[in-house]
């Protein structure tokens, strides 16, 4: 910090963990503060999830859940009504009222919050990726983008979360430069190359393979689609009218995985609709992740979190009726089955998969498409500053596997204990904080994020002045 500029805070990441730490960092610091926000993307706060234009993509939760602003949380819903921004888009509405609108939507109003900021210059947007982060000669950090640039900044906030891709090395490899097979389908114009008639084969029937059933619909695809994963779990459907959460798991907390389990169980209640006891375990996530040690929780994540992410990650009551209609006339297939080879010659894409009945087959299509979704295992490597900052010892993967170690104030952890000038935002803090996932989760921990900051800052500011 030099004596004339306020203390800055750098965010490595402008999707909406990042976007959503620095709404209300600067809501709370005000013209005390400098941020700046390095993003690729021409805008902040839509990200992976939100930047997609296909308005057959619909968020995943109602309207009236989603905000940007916990002390508002009708803001996003208000500001759907205030732009008529569904007044094209009928089917987003739902008899009882409530709203799936296309995800654009949101990353727009995310957007527009945040202009304010933006104009006002207490948010600079860098449209740069960062290389590398080390400790500055002077106090905080120096930051050198891809580019070679140099910034300085007293606070750094790690907010990326979603790396690229990992297709399964049985595609890549048997597959690897066939025009259809799609490894990455959020690519624009990935889906371009796929015919009306063509035989689709997707791997994975979470979240993405809905979204690709739905884009191949809108655009005219009537061939069939076979879909596979190993378990052949598809996202489930939110209640037909909204219910109520309901149970408790933190009056005691569990200690171990399969006590949860067992509780879980004996409160499903058959009058009423299991989502609503979901909805609980969600509110109550946070408590019941840190009640469980170490050893519990990699035991829940292991034989668990494909059960849970189905049932928690719900789709859009239009995109599972979508499904419904294409299993209903028989154009798509859901198998649970696991991949063994893949190969292609000019009669088509040759996989062969295992189903759960131990029969192999090997079927040809006209086209594949990856749906495993992004390389979690792989986020440390897969972003270059996070990479030098494991092979220079200042970072190391949270024991859990699911991202980077912090405390309870999202400051990074290391061998010395927490950095005051290294905080993590979002989902790369799950280790600590469970449930990072869903949207209401990340927007409250960025309020908790920004809190952090500010006092740190606050010791910055009296050391220097001292």
């Amino acid at each position: 910090m030099t004596n004339d500029l306020p203390p800055a805070v750098a965010i490595i990441g402008g999707g909406f963990s990042g976007a959503a730490t620095a709404y209300h960092l600067a809501r709370i610091g005000g013209d005390a503060v400098r941020i700046l926000i390095f993003e690729q993307r021409d805008a902040i706060g839509a990200g992976l999830a939100y930047s997609t234009l296909d308005p057959s993509h619909r968020v995943n939760v109602p309207a009236r859940r989603m905000t940007l602003d916990p002390d508002e949380p009708d803001q996003f819903s208000q500001w759907l009504d205030q732009n008529d921004a569904l007044g094209d888009d009928p089917d987003a509405v739902l008899p009882d009222g409530r709203r799936f609108p296309a995800r654009h939507l949101f990353g727009r109003y995310v957007r527009e919050m945040l202009e304010p900021v933006l104009a006002s210059g207490c948010v600079r947007h860098i449209r740069s990726a960062i290389a590398r982060v080390r400790p500055s000669t002077r106090l905080g950090w120096a930051l050198e983008t891809s580019g070679g640039e140099l910034y300085q900044a007293d606070v750094v906030v790690i907010a990326t979360s979603h790396p690229p891709p990992m297709p399964p090395e049985i595609l890549t490899g048997g597959l690897a430069g066939q025009p259809k097979f799609v490894a990455d389908p959020w690519a624009p114009g990935a889906l371009d190359g796929i015919d009306a008639s063509d035989r689709v084969l997707i791997v994975g029937t979470g979240l993405t393979m809905a979204d690709v059933v739905a884009s191949l619909e809108r655009k005219g695809h009537a061939g069939h689609i076979t879909a596979i994963s190993r378990r052949g779990q598809r996202s489930r459907a939110h209640a037909r009218k909204p219910v109520e959460p309901y149970g408790d798991f933190l009056t005691p907390p569990s200690r171990t995985a399969l006590d949860l389990v067992r509780r879980v169980r004996r409160a499903v209640r058959p009058d009423r609709p299991w989502q609503g006891l979901f909805d609980c375990l969600r509110t109550q996530g946070q408590g019941i992740w840190r009640a469980l040690p170490l050893a519990e929780r990699r035991r829940l994540i292991r034989h668990i979190r494909p059960f849970w992410d189905t049932h928690r990650f719900r789709i859009a009551p239009q995109v599972d009726a979508l499904l419904d209609r294409r299993l209903a006339s028989g154009s798509l297939d859901i198998y649970a089955a696991s991949l063994r080879s893949a190969d292609a010659d000019a009669d088509g894409l040759h996989v062969s998969f295992k189903r759960r009945s131990g029969r192999t087959e090997r079927q040809t299509f006209d086209a594949v498409v990856a749906t495993t979704g992004p390389g979690h295992s792989d986020v440390l490597t897969s972003q270059p500053f996070l990479a030098d900052l494991l092979n220079a010892g200042r970072v190391v993967v949270d024991p859990t596997g699911l991202g980077l170690p912090v405390d309870e104030k999202s400051r990074l952890l290391g061998k010395g204990g927490a950095n005051d000038s290294l905080f993590v935002a979002g989902p790369l803090a799950r280790g600590q904080f469970g449930e990072l996932m869903g949207l209401p989760e990340v927007t409250h921990h960025a309020v908790l994020v920004a809190n952090g900051i500010i006092e740190a800052l606050s010791c910055v500011m009296a050391s220097a002045a001292e």
